[in-house]
């Protein structure tokens, strides 16, 4: 198949690269950043704005960074909807805004075009491993179609509802439980070693019994070692977490620790770590203990 694939990153990177090694072709525009050297030499096709991509494929997938990023490859200027051919599908794989997806779906099908949203879990070493969790929102026909693509990059796949937006918001229901494991993994080892302990061998104990998690094995290694480079930035949690309070407030709902995160969130951000990884977190717990763990 001719596939675009409009977001080639952290992310994105990867995902492609599965779908060409199924034998597909890739077809993608490029903003700022040059071709991945992943991609290079391999069956991509690149070409000058997302109209023209829309003009070749009729199955087009979308893994930019915000919802702004996402309007603007739908409706701007040379974007997807001026050349959308009947009958396409526009697979939405970003994490944004539930209210604006539905919108989004409603521009593509007066297309007479399918629209999914189908954000993902996993991180940059799920979709290296072709691992991710993918929540999927849109209709039945819509979502046949698109799962054996779905399968190639990921294992977990399941449609949360039959409506767009139902994927996002099970993927902020996501971001939620994500960002309140790090905080507390954070807490617990700031405690741990403020109180003279190790935090390795804590953590390693904490494993063995029911405070056991993937992100005390994952996040909690990435803390003790300090390596923050970054799988999921600071910044994107941040949206994320907007994203959550946004729908919040609209659906009347208290989300009283996801306000507390996002604050830690801001914190790290606001002392030059917006480009961390999320684990990165447990700076802004240190500052407030005066205390990095593992320090004497």
């Amino acid at each position: 198949m001719n596939i675009g694939f409009i977001g080639l990153g952290v992310m994105g990177a990867p995902m492609a690269g599965h779908l060409l090694a199924a034998g597909h072709t890739i077809w993608t525009c490029l903003n700022n950043s040059p071709l991945p050297d992943a991609l290079d030499g391999k069956s991509v096709k690149v070409v000058a704005s997302p109209a023209e991509i829309a003009a070749a494929c009729d199955t087009i997938i979308i893994m930019v960074p915000d919802t702004s990023d996402v309007e603007r490859v739908l409706l701007g200027e040379n974007g997807l909807i001026a050349r959308l051919q009947d009958g396409a599908l526009v697979i939405d794989m970003s994490s944004i805004c539930p209210i604006a997806t539905a919108e989004l779906a409603s521009a593509v099908n007066a297309k007479g075009a399918l629209y999914l949203d189908a954000p993902v879990s996993g991180g940059e070493v799920g979709a290296k491993a072709a691992t991710l969790t993918i929540m999927v929102g849109g209709p039945e026909a819509a979502f046949e179609r698109a799962m054996p693509l779905f399968a190639l990059m990921g294992e977990n796949i399941t449609q949360i509802g039959r409506h767009n937006g139902a994927g996002q918001t099970c993927k902020i229901a996501n971001q939620i439980i994500v960002a309140l494991n790090i905080e507390a993994v954070s807490e617990a080892l700031v405690f741990a070693s403020r109180a003279g302990c190790d935090p390795a061998v804590v953590r390693k104990a904490l494993m063995g019994g029911f405070a056991s998690s993937k992100i005390l094995e994952v996040h909690g290694e990435r803390m003790i070692n300090r390596t923050f480079d970054p799988g999921f930035r600071v910044s994107l949690h941040q949206k994320d977490l907007n994203l959550a309070l946004q729908s919040g407030r609209a659906l009347g709902v208290s989300l009283p620790n996801t306000a507390t995160c996002q604050e830690l969130f801001n914190s790290c951000s606001a002392n030059g770590g917006k480009d961390d990884d999320h684990s990165g977190l447990i700076k802004a717990l240190e500052r407030l203990a005066g205390h990095e763990i593992g320090a004497t």
